[in-house]
């Protein structure tokens, strides 16, 4: 072990050394996560409304102040016909028309509900069906409608995007930088030639690739806690779980993605081939791992080739932990599964470890 802690301590020179590596290790975190909380925002507000009213009453213009109070909603244009709503929604300058018939307030008063008409460009469906929602709602009120169901929000009660999503870019923030640095730093020694003074030495490739490992590995607690303080302070997010358990479950994690990258590195020539190859399996990884999109709604055989993310299980674990307040015996089977996965990547790159003496 006298070898591996003097190749760990070289490697901790070389990463203080690098001007680069090291605001990666602790300025990305930090920015990543304030940048994509911001900017994945799955709330949709400002929807641009026309209005087509042909009651003109004092009821239909109460309605459509309703939507104006919104913050949901900016009222676009008020107008006479369908057909120049329906023009204006083709030219992309309107995204919800509420048409009011005739009779609208008569209605009302007589039977205590009247018809309206809501129609949304679905051009982005998404954006199309929660403005809907919305609109739906605002109406409802605005006649006084029942509510027939009753709401328990769990977990997240206010519905704030950025509770559900910080987690989770914590978990991909960390498991990415980590891979990438691993492959990069040996594929630069590769081209630099340093790493060939090693290879004529007596040192073992376990060795050698555990002091390589090591730095690392210490190094993404650094980046959790740092990521785990910008959350806290601030979007706030709940910690609900032991802070102890999401440092264990790093630790288990870490190998798993420092144990791909170095695999990466032994098959790449240049740090372009290695950051090629990387970001080849980081775009699935991401796209794949539930951070945007639920798992659940992915075809049966994507789920199971979801199984070999190991991002979609550290996105899995920081959510359960953190909004849950889940312990170990509910994430038990999640860190056996990033356990046996870090084992098999770490046997790999140790076996294909190519040490020329």
């Amino acid at each position: 072990m006298r070898t591996v802690f003097f190749l760990v301590q070289k490697e901790f020179l070389q990463i203080f050394r690098n001007k680069t590596m090291l605001p990666m290790i602790l300025v990305m975190p930090v920015f990543q996560t304030l940048l994509l909380s911001f900017a994945a925002n799955y709330e949709v507000k400002n929807l641009a409304l026309s209005v087509v009213d042909h009651d003109l009453s004092p009821s239909s213009r109460q309605l459509t102040a309703k939507f104006e109070a919104s913050p949901y909603f900016q009222l676009q244009g008020q107008y006479f016909s369908v057909k120049a709503a329906d023009e204006a929604m083709a030219r992309e300058e309107t995204d919800i028309i509420l048409e009011i018939p005739a009779n609208y307030e008569r209605d009302f008063i007589r039977e205590g509900q009247a018809q309206l008409s809501l129609t949304a460009n679905a051009i982005n469906a998404n954006k199309a069906g929660v403005g809907l929602a919305y609109a739906g709602g605002i109406a409802a009120s605005a006649m006084d409608a029942p509510s027939l169901t009753v709401d328990n929000l769990w977990y997240n009660p206010r519905l704030d995007y950025k509770v559900f999503m910080v987690p989770g870019i914590l978990g991909e923030i960390v498991s990415l930088i980590i891979c990438f640095l691993t492959a990069l730093n040996i594929v630069r020694e590769r081209e630099l030639g340093t790493i060939e003074q090693i290879n004529v030495t007596p040192v073992k490739k376990w060795q050698f690739i555990l002091g390589k490992l090591l730095p690392f590995w210490s190094l993404s607690l650094v980046m959790m806690t740092v990521g785990l303080t910008a959350g806290k302070l601030v979007f706030s997010i709940p910690i609900e779980g032991d802070i102890w358990l999401i440092a264990l479950y790093t630790i288990a994690f870490a190998p798993t993605m420092l144990g791909l990258g170095f695999l990466i590195s032994n098959f790449a020539q240049t740090q372009q081939q290695a950051m090629f190859t990387a970001w080849f399996f980081i775009l699935i990884f991401i796209l794949m791992c539930g951070l945007f999109t639920p798992l659940e709604s992915m075809p049966e055989w994507a789920q199971w080739l979801n199984m070999l993310n190991p991002v979609k299980y550290f996105v899995e674990f920081m959510r359960l932990v953190l909004l849950k307040g889940a312990g170990l015996a509910e994430i038990g089977s999640n860190m056996l599964a990033v356990i046996l996965y870090g084992l098999v990547v770490n046997g790999l790159a140790v076996y294909t470890y190519k040490k020329r003496i």
